[in-house]
């Protein structure tokens, strides 16, 4: 009883702060011509509800695609089309045609940031409190503890609530991995079908999924019990996107349109000062200027690809789902870092995934957390959103430190890698003094990311350098997040023992 009293302060704390948030501002608050995402967000709820289907994707003199063009899947649309609907019956004129571009008011803002607030408390929130109910060998404290820190990570909680975001591809992909830890592999491939439906940056979390159902399938055996499961698996994933995608099924061409957009190349590697090679690389040479568009594309996929397939050939070699959690946190990683067209808000595909394993390394799972807080910090002074910055990541730190003392989780057996450690046997006077280098280094990267964050806030840029700030920012993380993708490699590929996992039978 005292557990479930203790998780519903912690639910309450979580909403509160992030009722909190939505009060400020959000993307592109009286910007014109184009606003920001929350117009986005607005447009297609007009576009959706205005225009038939066959019209939604497609370049029209009632839907201009260069004005925030729909470029999600089909279930972002229809979500879309249902808080349209309930918005006509509130005030008509937030989604009238044409006539509604750039809409803004008190009372659409509230609307707007009550249909995140539901999204949030109905998909994401409880799929955080249920993960964490049903971790192994954890005491109920630490359960409450993981999920305190989980629903206040400030990451999350300023790109939802503040700059403006809908949380239901993270929560939907969170269910996914709920399910598979209850072995309830056709349910978690409907979640995650839906979740890859509603956003297709789910991608970065898909071989993970691929990777570890068909292991799983490999070690029942393709002769017998695996094959089956495979073939479950294979009409599930069927049937689940062929109803997502129904209404468009019945054109080719409507379905190439939908594709099309989804995956626009033109658009080019990166977009502003992102945390990932290519931008950071950028800053000594102008990749864009030297290599073709079709050429950036190929080097970004080779990349990528030989990047993430040590984890997974791992994972589907060994199956379990500790290493499933570390290979969602490894693939995104690698897809954030090397892949095509990645935007700043990507980082919350790799950070959720950490959220899920800060029971068992709070220490590296804190500073990642920290540090993709840190690397969305250009977006949010845009948006007017450092006041909420600088009281939400100071909080969360307090959260982790209260909870998990994580200063004191720094040797090699914490951080886990005791395996590797001991694969060293000649350096192992070095790793005697392994936990005061990290600690070392965790207070230096704390250092360096609050000095930044005061110049970016408060120092006028030099005149030469107008984006000094925006890209020290984007560099700086970028390092952490190359050493963070070492280390959880090495986390997978030493890992042999897969604690806590049941036999797959």
């Amino acid at each position: 009883m005292e557990k479930w009293s203790l998780m519903t302060v912690t639910v309450l704390l979580a909403l509160t702060v992030r009722w909190a948030v939505s009060l400020g501002s959000y993307s592109g608050a009286g910007k014109p011509p184009m606003y920001g995402d929350y117009e986005a967000q607005r447009h297609w709820q007009e576009i959706t509800y205005n225009l038939p289907i066959r019209q939604w994707y497609f370049n029209t003199s009632d839907n201009n695609l260069l004005y925030w063009g729909l470029d999600y899947p089909p279930l972002t649309a229809y979500h879309s089309f249902v808080c349209a609907y309930i918005a006509k019956l509130i005030n008509p004129d937030w989604v009238a045609l044409h006539t509604s571009r750039g809409y803004e008011s008190q009372p659409h803002k509230l609307f707007m940031r009550t249909t995140v607030f539901v999204a949030d408390l109905l998909v994401y929130i409880p799929a955080v409190i249920l993960y964490c109910f049903s971790l192994k060998e954890t005491s109920a404290k630490k359960k409450v503890s993981s999920a305190l820190c989980i629903l206040l990570y400030p990451g999350l909680i300023l790109i939802d609530h503040g700059h403006f975001q809908y949380p239901l591809s993270l929560g939907l992909a969170l269910w996914a991995v709920l399910c598979l830890c209850h072995d309830w592999d056709l349910l978690g491939s409907v979640a995650f079908c839906l979740a890859l439906n509603y956003k297709q940056m789910e991608l970065y979390h898909s071989l993970p999924f691929f990777c570890y159902l068909l292991g799983k399938c490999f070690k029942k055996g393709l002769k017998g019990k695996g094959l089956v499961l495979l073939a479950k698996l294979a009409g599930t994933v069927l049937l689940s996107f062929a109803a997502c995608w129904l209404p468009f099924g019945t054109d080719v061409e409507q379905i190439m349109q939908v594709l099309r957009r989804l995956f626009p190349i033109d658009r080019g590697l990166f977009e502003d000062k992102v945390a990932n090679i290519w931008c950071s690389l950028s800053v000594l040479i102008k990749i864009k200027n030297v290599i073709s568009p079709r050429t950036q594309l190929k080097l970004s996929f080779a990349v990528t690809f030989l990047s993430l397939l040590p984890a997974c050939i791992k994972l589907t070699v060994q199956p379990s789902l500790r290493g499933f959690k570390f290979a969602l946190v490894s693939c995104a990683l690698s897809f954030f870092l090397f892949s095509f067209q990645v935007h700043e808000k990507s980082i919350l595909l790799v950070s959720v995934p950490v959220c899920l394993v800060i029971n068992e390394i709070p220490f590296m799972a804190t500073w990642f957390l920290l540090v993709s807080t840190f690397s969305l910090l250009p977006l949010l002074l845009k948006d007017g959103l450092l006041l909420p910055y600088a009281v939400t990541t100071p909080a969360f730190l307090a959260a982790c430190l209260a909870s998990f003392s994580i200063l004191d989780k720094t040797s090699a057996e914490d951080l886990q890698l005791k395996a590797f450690s001991l694969s060293l046997k000649g350096y192992t006077s070095w790793f005697k003094a392994f936990p005061r280098i990290v600690r070392s280094l965790f207070l230096l990267s704390l250092s360096l990311m609050g000095i930044l964050s005061v110049l970016s806030a408060a120092a006028p840029p030099p005149q030469r350098l107008p984006d000094l700030f925006p890209v020290a920012v984007a560099v700086l993380s970028c390092l952490h997040f190359l050493l963070f993708l070492l280390y959880f490699n090495v986390v997978i590929l030493w890992d042999s023992k897969n604690k806590g996992q049941k036999k797959i039978s």
